[in-house]
């Protein structure tokens, strides 16, 4: 296990574990979370943890060209349901997918040092936010980062109402060209749409642009 200090620098992702961790410690400053997305790694962790590196092996991705769209989710957006956003309200975003329950979560991995260093990516234009309304009220979104490597790392999503994260992940997908969309790790949810599993080496080729 590698603990970082005050340098800017990570180990080579071969050396995480079997689980993906790859180092513990250093800070989330925008110099190294930069480096970290451009590495194939993303700081995951707890409130009560110290800062956890992680880069798994299989990676969980999805490509645009193989976007699920169920004929139920079609309706919803030939209905116009909701009313989709780039970048117009990226802190409340960040600030619902912090508040958003999770199964088997007891706490937010979102903490204010998060949401303190992603609002930073975001001025700087590394991250962004994907806004769900209805009737004015903000129901759905997440949030990402950006390298302009023709890769969008997702990070996490919120939805207040149903499927409402769902129409704003496949509108933005419908609407970008980006070649691969970062999941990170499995879930049942993305699966649903289209996302599997890759190696990690081949995701880091994918990183290279």
């Amino acid at each position: 296990m590698h603990y970082l200090n005050n340098d800017i620098w990570f180990p080579n992702v071969n050396q995480a574990t079997s689980e993906g961790l790859l180092a513990v410690g250093g800070d989330l400053s925008v110099e190294r979370l930069v480096l970290a997305y451009k590495s194939g790694i993303f700081p995951w962790f707890d409130s009560e943890e110290p800062i956890l590196w992680w880069s798994p092996d299989p990676r969980f991705v999805l490509f645009p060209e193989k976007l699920k769209v169920s004929k139920s989710m079609k309706q919803v957006l030939r209905n116009k349901d909701f009313t989709v956003t780039v970048n117009q309200a990226f802190k409340a975003v960040i600030k619902e997918c912090a508040k958003a329950k999770r199964n088997g979560q007891e706490s937010t991995w979102i903490t204010k040092s998060i949401i303190d260093a992603y609002i930073k990516l975001h001025e700087l234009g590394y991250a962004k936010s994907v806004e769900v309304w209805q009737d004015d009220a903000l129901v759905g979104g997440f949030y990402g980062v950006d390298l302009n490597n023709g890769v969008f790392c997702g990070e996490s999503m919120f939805a207040k109402v149903n499927n409402a994260s769902k129409a704003g992940f496949i509108t933005f997908i419908q609407n970008t060209d980006y070649k691969l969309i970062d999941c990170q790790i499995y879930t049942n949810h993305l699966e649903s749409l289209g996302a599997e599993e890759i190696s990690r080496n081949t995701f880091l080729e994918h990183l290279k642009g």
